[in-house]
């Protein structure tokens, strides 16, 4: 690859490029950042940029393309959204005495490394994550540089846990972090193409990942290695042992989130700064949810076009700050098991609840509240704007009044515990008054959008920068002076001053006048009509001008960086404030979102009963038409009464019902009020949702196929603490099979010593009702139906005992079909259910017959054949008729 012949600045940009040969390097020449060979084919393809070339040597040129510096966030977000690295190299001190820039490359752009404010998601953690397969577990690490959480969890097979089950807790771990980017092992066979390995080769290399649909980076064997993590850990925290980190004997959490630093450490070295803490956690603290359960219940985007609008999250979330939006999403992903820590978080909601004034007081506090977070970890990183610094003083600054409107709205409180739960005591919610004074003493208070602009720095901060721009603002008044001075001493009234790049300051005189000019004129430009001259006071003082803008801009520079590290130190104070003012924001959305829709606060229990009295679904009440009022239920599951069967016609509100019990648990179990007027919640370990099924045609999958894999699952892995909701279990077969396998699934749900969990079972197989005299708990309830004649109105109510029948019909009449497919269907549903064993004897449609007159169809009978006579009324038909004969006669 390496050309002798080639220019000084190519064999730079060769050598760079050998180092970083998986990603596409962005060099910087002036104004651009260009890419060549490769590299600028696929920036022209993806960026839809010109493709140009450049001379690198005799005889030689290579493709070349490039983009402006200053929009190259937007081009660098174009080519990570499409699986690409973006290696960015930038300009850095003086040129040599070959007239050679140098360049580094500073950050290694991934989907997990982004740091830009613009390409990041305000309420959304934007994960890198690390996994180490071992036949002894799983290992998964995750961070988020641009808020300084890292954390990392071991997940081992045990005695409630097999091999291939702790994969599937992995995997399910994976789906709740919902990573920008994903770290595997090369296995020694490095991906050297550019970009992302396609999805097949990660198939292929881990088969538990097939169908993974986050960017996977795959990185070298050796760095996974345990003591080549281990020593990435203990270098970093610069400790002697991980005891403090709580990953001491359990060596796959360590080797994960050493491999993670050590990726950092290739991609983005500086954000290594953010990472103080490491938390070991381990996900049997939390309630199990696996991908299809978090689809079906919408938790945070929808199942048809995985929109957000529409979530539960949509919903429920009226957080203010971008903190407190993105500690919610995690919240939802991860219902605690721990009752203890349930009611903290339901006492926290319940102080807010009571209070409206004191509420509505804190959450104009926090309207407008900056990302204090992230914030922060570019003060760290050393990358943050004069306006951000700003920002974050505003933050600081109302934090103060934050803490003292929650002092009163403990006070206040009639809860005696109030006081006691995090951050309600307090604890976080300093203001930080070094970091406001510093930054205010620092900044002006209109600064510009960057550094690079100039004024930035308060005059009275720094007395060299305040000499420097004095002595400027001196010298350009004088030149402000000169013309007149000059016109006075000289006589010369068109004498003018002037400025160009080239020359400079000048004096300009006509040549009309060219006699009068003072001997200390030097003459500097002739043009057609004048002289321009120059003197040697007016050289010392442009000099001064010209280069005090040289040294302003260095010393505002070195000042700017030196208030950011000293800013940096205060980042665990900062980030205290951080996620103290998160916690407090998703209190008050939760105690507002309460008190605006009727929820109450659940009561827990560690027993097997769930009571729900009055319950609604959270999300669908909020999307019901104006003036609409949602129907609501009670459910009554425990012990005695395991499985509920519920029958009714489709469109009646089983469905609803069931994701309802399923939310409300859930979030009571998130430390949320619930829609109902009650509810009593024994904690669940795990949820299970079956509700509705997805084809996989492109897996190869079917969606009968798809739904038995799913039960499988549930049966295969529910406990006795579990809830299931299962709805039309076998309706994606023929009819015996599908009522054979849901009657099999039931007994196996009832009897089976490990299960015998709280099910609600939605089935329109009405034989299924048999059960309740056969299993002891069993229940049927079915979907209440109010008929009067042919009229048929759902009432929406689950009522005790089965369904008698099931109103496919009339669900067919609402939504459109053609009276006569209804008609016909009513004629053949009473034959089948009169008995007889025969199948219906079908209809035949005559073709009508064709009259020719003068060898040709009757205009009447071409006519009649084009007639749509299934879509008109009998009164439109009979006119028709009338119409027809007489135009036949």
């Amino acid at each position: 690859m390496a050309n002798t012949d080639a220019t000084p600045i190519r064999r730079q940009y060769l050598e760079i490029k050998r180092q970083h040969r998986d990603a596409i390097v962005f060099f910087r020449l002036g104004d651009f950042y260009e890419t060549f060979d490769e590299d600028a084919q696929i920036a022209a393809r993806e960026l839809d940029v010109v493709l140009t070339s450049r001379n690198v040597a005799k005889g030689q040129r290579v493709p070349m393309a490039g983009v402006p510096y200053h929009a190259a966030e937007g081009y660098i977000a174009r080519l990570i959204a499409r699986g690409y690295k973006v290696a960015v190299c930038e300009q850095q001190g003086e040129q040599d005495s070959g007239g050679l820039m140098a360049r580094e490359v500073v950050r290694i752009v991934t989907p997990g490394t982004v740091v830009e404010p613009g390409l990041l998601a305000d309420k959304r953690n934007n994960y890198l994550a690390a996994a180490v397969f071992s036949p002894h577990g799983v290992g998964l690490a995750h961070a988020d540089i641009t808020t300084g959480e890292f954390a990392t969890t071991q997940i081992a097979p045990g005695s409630q846990r097999g091999a291939a089950e702790a994969v599937s807790a992995a995997l399910r771990e994976l789906e709740r972090l919902n990573p920008a980017e994903l770290v595997l092992s090369d296995g020694g066979e490095p991906h050297t193409a550019q970009g992302a390995p396609p999805p097949e080769e990660v198939a292929r290399r881990y088969p538990a990942l097939a169908g993974y649909e986050a960017a996977v980076a795959l990185f070298d064997e050796w760095r996974f290695e345990a003591g080549t993590a281990r020593q990435a850990l203990l270098g970093h925290f610069r400790v002697s042992t991980l005891a403090g980190y709580g990953c001491e004997d359990q060596p796959l959490a360590a080797r994960a989130a050493g491999v993670l630093l050590q990726y950092l450490q290739a991609h983005q070295p500086t954000a290594l700064a953010q990472l103080t803490r490491l938390a070991t956690y381990s996900v049997e603290a939390f309630m199990a949810l696996d991908a299809p359960t978090r689809r079906c219940l919408e938790l945070t985007e929808t199942m048809r076009g995985r929109a957000a609008e529409g979530s539960l999250l949509d919903v429920l979330d009226q957080t203010l700050t971008p903190m407190g939006g993105r500690l919610l999403r995690r919240w939802l992903g991860q219902p605690l098991l721990d009752r203890g820590a349930i009611e903290e978080r339901l006492t926290a909601v319940d102080v807010a609840f009571r209070s409206a004034h004191r509420r509505t007081a804190l959450r104009a506090a926090l309207k407008g509240y900056a990302d204090l977070e992230r914030l922060t970890n570019r003060v760290v990183q050393g990358v943050a704007l004069p306006r951000e610094l700003l920002a974050l003083r505003a933050a600081l600054d109302r934090t103060g009044e934050v803490r003292a409107l929650v002092g009163h709205l403990v006070a206040e409180s009639d809860l005696p515990e109030a006081g006691t739960v995090y951050p309600l005591d307090g604890q976080g919610l300093a203001p930080a008054e070094e970091v406001v004074e510093a930054i205010g003493a620092a900044i002006v208070d209109e600064p510009p959008a960057t550094l690079a602009a100039g004024g930035v720095i308060r005059r009275g901060y720094s007395s060299e920068l305040d000499a420097i721009e004095d002595s400027v603002a001196e010298s350009k008044r004088w030149v402000a002076r000169l013309e007149k001075v000059e016109r006075q001493r000289t006589g010369l009234k068109s004498l003018k001053v002037g400025y160009n790049k080239v020359f400079g300051y000048y004096l300009e005189v006509t040549k009309a006048n060219g006699e009068m000019v003072p001997d200390d004129y030097i003459r500097k430009q002739t043009l057609v009509n004048s002289e321009r001259y120059i003197t040697p006071e007016l050289k010392d003082h442009e000099a001064l001008i010209l280069n005090a803008a040289d040294r302003t801009q260095e010393l505002e520079t070195a000042l700017y960086r030196a208030l950011l590290g000293d800013l940096a130190g205060h980042a665990s104070a900062l980030l205290a404030t951080a996620r103290a003012v998160a916690h407090l924001d998703v209190y008050l959305s939760l105690a507002e979102h309460a008190a605006a829709c009727g929820y109450v606060r659940p009561e827990l229990a560690d027993d097997d009963r769930l009571e729900i009295v009055g319950g609604r679904h959270p999300v669908v009440e909020r999307l019901l038409p104006s003036g609409a009022l949602f129907v609501p239920n009670d459910v009554r599951l425990s012990g005695e009464e395991a499985v509920h069967i519920i029958t009714g016609p489709n469109m009646s509100g089983k469905s609803t019902f069931l994701r309802q019990v399923a939310l409300i648990t859930l979030l009571a179990q998130v430390g949320s009020f619930v829609p109902a007027e009650s509810a009593r919640v024994g904690l669940v370990d795990r949820i299970f949702a079956r509700v509705g099924a997805q084809d996989q045609i492109s897996a190869g999958q079917s969606t009968f196929m798809v739904e038995m894999v799913e039960m499988a699952n549930i049966l295969n892995h529910a406990t006795g603490r579990s809830l299931l909701i299962l709805d039309e279990v076998g309706r994606g077969t023929s009819t015996y099979d599908g009522i054979s396998i849901a009657w099999s699934v039931v007994e196996f749900l009832h009897n089976h010593p490990r299960l015998q969990c709280r099910t609600l079972f939605a089935t329109h197989y009405h034989e299924l009702t048999e059960l309740e005299a056969l299993l002891p708990r069993v229940r049927n309830y079915n979907v209440a139906v109010a008929q009067s004649g042919e009229e048929i109105v759902f009432t929406h109510h689950i009522v005790p005992g089965g369904a008698d029948r099931s109103y496919g019909i009339h669900v067919a009449q609402m939504a459109g079909l053609p009276r006569a497919v209804v008609h016909r269907a009513e004629e053949i549903l009473t034959e089948l259910e009169s008995g007889d064993e025969r199948l219906p004897t079908p209809r035949r449609i005559r073709e009508p017959q064709q009259l020719y007159l003068f060898g040709g169809v009757h205009p009447v009978i071409e006519e009649l054949r084009n007639l749509d006579v299934m879509s008109m009324s009998p009164i439109e038909a009979i006119n028709k008729l009338y119409e027809l004969q007489q135009r036949s006669e």
